[in-house]
C-alpha cells in the first residue's frame, strides 16, 4: 500500500503523482520501474517508471497518462488516498558512466523516463544534450526540469505551437552530423517514435539505447507478455531491460503485439469513463 502525497496535472490527460514508498525510494536506481495496481481484488497491473525518487522522505515519483481504464482510475486517486498494490523497483538499471557526450531524446510522456537518466548521466560529468517533443505547446512536460540539467536543450513541436516545428528527429539527425558526433545516445517515447531515432543514428555508427514499455503482467518474466524479439533472439523487457540496444529492436514485432488490445483497451476506457459519468450525475 502507497500514500499518494501529491498530485499535479501537468498537461492533457498526463498526471504527476509522489507515492509514499520509503523501501523503493531507498533502494531505485535510474532508468527502474514499479508495478502498480489500483484495485487489490480485481483489475489490470501496469508498468510505471520510477521519474524520481526522495530518500529523505521516503517517496517516489511517477508520471503517467491516461490510455485506458487502469490509468484513468489511477487518475482519480487524490492526496491521501492509498494505492492497494505497489512493487519495486523493478528491471536493470541503466549503466551510468562518463561516456562524453550523450544526447537524449525524450517523446511525449517519454520525457518522463528520461528525466531520472539524464540527471544521473549529468552528475556522472556527461555534457549533456536534450531533444523533447509533443505534438502540440499543451502536451509538453518537464520542460523546466530538463533546462536544469542539460547543457543544451532543443523543443520541438509536431504543429509549431512551441519551439521549433519539427519532428525530434530532425535535431537528432543535426547533432548526430556535429564534428564531435554524441558518445551515446537514449531515446524515449513512442515505439514509432524510437523506432526512427534508432534509424536516425545508424549511419552515423552512434550507439543507440531505447527504453520499452510493453505489456506486462507479473513483472518477474514467467508471463511472457512483455516479450520482444531483440537481435533475433527474444528477452523480457521486465527483466532483461527495459533497455536495449535500439539498433537490434524488432520494433516492427514489438508494435503488432502492442496493437493486440487497442480495442479492448479503448473500450474498457471508454465504458470506465461513462460509469463515472453516471456516478456523478447520480450525486446531484
Amino acid at each position: 500500500m502507497a500514500k499518494v502525497l501529491f498530485k499535479k496535472q501537468l498537461s492533457k490527460d498526463v498526471f504527476l503523482m509522489r507515492l509514499e514508498a520509503p523501501l523503493i525510494a531507498e533502494e531505485r536506481k535510474a532508468g527502474q520501474f514499479i508495478i502498480l495496481q489500483t484495485n487489490e481484488d480485481v483489475g489490470e497491473r501496469i508498468p510505471l517508471t520510477i521519474a524520481d525518487a526522495d530518500k529523505k522522505d521516503g517517496s517516489i515519483t511517477i508520471i503517467f497518462q491516461v490510455v485506458g481504464k487502469t490509468t484513468f482510475d489511477l487518475s482519480l486517486f487524490n492526496e491521501g488516498d492509498n494505492i492497494p498494490t505497489l512493487v519495486g523497483p523493478l528491471g536493470k538499471p541503466t549503466h551510468i558512466e562518463k561516456f562524453g557526450t550523450v544526447v537524449g531524446v525524450g517523446g511525449g510522456i517519454g520525457v518522463a523516463p528520461l528525466h531520472p537518466i539524464a540527471q544521473a548521466l549529468k552528475e556522472a560529468g556527461n555534457h549533456l544534450i536534450l531533444i523533447i517533443g509533443a505534438r502540440t505547446k499543451e502536451l509538453l512536460i518537464l520542460e523546466d526540469e530538463m533546462k536544469e540539467i542539460a547543457d543544451e536543450l532543443i523543443v520541438c513541436t509536431d504543429d509549431g505551437s512551441y519551439g521549433r516545428k519539427a519532428l525530434v528527429t530532425e535535431p537528432l539527425k543535426e547533432v548526430c552530423e556535429r564534428n564531435f558526433k554524441p558518445d551515446l545516445a537514449i531515446a524515449i517515447g513512442p515505439p514509432i517514435m524510437m523506432k526512427f531515432c534508432a534509424e536516425t543514428t545508424r549511419p552515423y555508427g552512434v550507439q543507440t539505447l531505447v527504453s520499452l514499455n510493453t505489456i506486462m503482467v507479473d513483472g518477474t518474466g514467467m508471463c511472457g507478455g512483455c516479450r520482444v524479439n531483440v537481435d533475433g533472439k527474444a528477452k523480457f523487457v521486465c527483466v532483461d531491460g527495459p533497455e536495449f540496444d535500439g539498433h537490434k529492436v524488432d520494433f516492427d514485432n514489438m508494435m503488432a503485439r502492442l496493437n493486440s488490445y487497442k480495442d479492448m483497451e479503448t473500450i474498457a476506457h471508454k465504458c470506465r469513463l461513462e460509469e463515472e459519468i453516471k456516478r456523478k450525475g447520480g450525486l446531484k
